[in-house]
């Protein structure tokens, strides 16, 4: 692996990246995190309790409106063609552990739209609960997995 900065040109400006001549493979991404809860928030959050509604199921959307929104957000990134964006939730006992997947065919990877998923949807939840838990943490956002298939 080159250890030479893709998004810095030869001036040292940020640069983003020609992907024109690169080919359109099929392109996975997973990413992982976590936002810790009291075991009050989760008890409300679990018997949908929560003032502002179902936490999961707007941090889902969230998170797959997130994805869709990456190159908006991180300036160098490329806007790519999401054709799969899925999040999944569990409910442990000092929080909540938030998975994404996505897949796209496309010349560039995917890995910023499921870290950025799964940022937002951990954000969303924050947002949700901030009434009734203040002292929330978000943790552990990594990615798992990025695939290419030629």
């Amino acid at each position: 692996m080159s250890d030479k900065l893709t998004h810095v040109d030869k001036n040292g400006n940020a640069n983003m990246v020609d992907v024109g001549d690169k080919n359109i493979i099929k392109r996975t991404a997973e990413a992982i995190g976590k936002i810790y809860l009291s075991k009050e928030t989760l008890k409300l959050i679990e018997e949908n309790n929560i003032k502002k509604g179902d936490v999961i199921s707007v941090a889902r959307i969230a998170g797959i409106m997130g994805a869709k929104q990456t190159s908006n957000l991180i300036p160098l990134c490329h806007n790519i063609n999401i054709e799969k964006v899925s999040l999944d939730f569990a409910l442990e006992e000092d929080g909540i552990l938030i998975k994404s997947y996505l897949r796209c065919n496309y010349k560039t990877g995917i890995e910023m739209e499921a870290l950025t998923a799964v940022s937002i949807a951990a954000l969303t939840i924050w947002d949700m609960c901030k009434a009734v838990d203040k002292n929330m943490r978000i943790s552990d956002i990594t990615l798992l997995s990025k695939t290419k298939e030629i």
